[in-house]
């Protein structure tokens, strides 16, 4: 491929499989690494319109499958992991996103992050900031692209609560900035074109005490050590937690927990190939050492037709992105 002028990185038959997070599954045809957001805008302009197009993030929620991924993937890197905190002050009024209505509020803070940025560095920021109210992007795996995709959470928040705006472009290179209106958040799912590639998003906190901030951190960062895998070789939650009315369609209590309905159905430690299910956190699954991408979703697989076997009723849906070929 020789497109000109462009300044990122370009990978032929890129090892995505083993940059992810599971560390199995193919290649990919392509992969481009933009410099800027200007490098991104130029390949979109110049990528063929019938050729596939995969965007990816850093690779955690992520099964990239054994037979790989045709045509090109973009990823955000390091050129849109910039971090900047502001506290105690509005975003400018009237400037690039407008977030916000009127000035003046003390306690209002806020966060500039790239879409390339990691949630934990996003979170770190906030707590050295002393803003709060992120604490809950320390839970998140992978990149700040990808939780504003699936409106990712955890310990109770989710994206769409500390959410202002985003920067996106368009499968044609077109800038877009939208506001968490015109996002369209729900639990695991934002309503953004699917084509838009995220740039930078904003997210609104509070100015507190940084001690204050650096407690709560702490005590979400003890609470994953002590109840997930997260040093094995792992891709976060497996499934979402069902609905309210899906859980009430299968005669379970409301609240009722992805992990509960996974251990009701035999899951906790169940294993297909190198894939298993984690025996500490049964709604995490592992990459034992040898599972090719076949085996972790065949395994997924295994536990949503329990599931509706034993309930009657959808239960579990995979949170994990499942892309490529078989």
């Amino acid at each position: 491929m020789n497109i000109k002028g462009l300044k990122g990185e370009i990978i032929e038959n890129a090892p995505l499989g083993a940059m992810s997070w599971f560390r199995c599954g193919g290649k990919a045809d392509l992969l481009f690494k933009p410099a800027d957001a200007e490098d991104l805008s130029m390949f979109l302009q110049s990528w063929p319109a019938n050729e596939p197009l995969t965007i990816i993030g850093g690779l955690a929620n992520t099964i990239i499958r054994d037979g790989g991924i045709r045509g090109a993937c973009v990823q955000l890197g390091k050129p849109f992991a910039k971090v900047s905190a502001h506290a105690k002050q509005h975003p400018r009024e009237g400037g690039e996103l407008d977030p916000v209505s009127g000035t003046g509020c003390s306690k209002h803070a806020y966060i500039e992050a790239g879409c390339g940025a990691l949630n934990g560095n996003i979170a770190a920021a906030a707590v050295k900031a002393g803003i709060g109210g992120m604490e809950f992007l320390s839970g998140i795996p992978g990149s700040f692209g990808g939780a504003l995709r699936m409106n990712a959470g955890a310990y109770g928040a989710e994206v769409k609560d500390v959410l202002l705006g985003v920067s996106a472009l368009d499968r044609k290179g077109e800038l877009h900035r939208m506001l968490l209106k015109d996002m369209h958040m729900s639990y695991r799912h934002s309503g953004a074109p699917h084509d838009y590639i995220f740039l930078s998003g904003i997210l609104k906190g509070e100015a507190e005490d940084y001690k204050t901030v650096k407690a709560r951190i702490t005590e979400i960062k003890k609470k994953r050590n002590d109840t997930q895998p997260i040093k094995e070789q792992t891709g976060g939650s497996t499934f979402a937690n069902p609905s309210a009315e899906a859980l009430k369609r299968a005669g379970l209590p409301e609240g009722t927990r992805s992990w509960q309905i996974v251990e009701m159905v035999g899951g906790r430690g169940l294993k297909i190939g190198g894939a298993q299910m984690s025996e500490k956190h049964c709604n995490f699954m592992l990459n034992t050492g040898d599972a090719k991408a076949r085996d972790l979703e065949m395994l997924g697989d295994e536990l949503i037709a329990r599931a509706l076997d034993k309930f009657g009723v959808n239960l579990l849906k995979w949170e994990i992105k499942r892309i490529g070929e078989h």
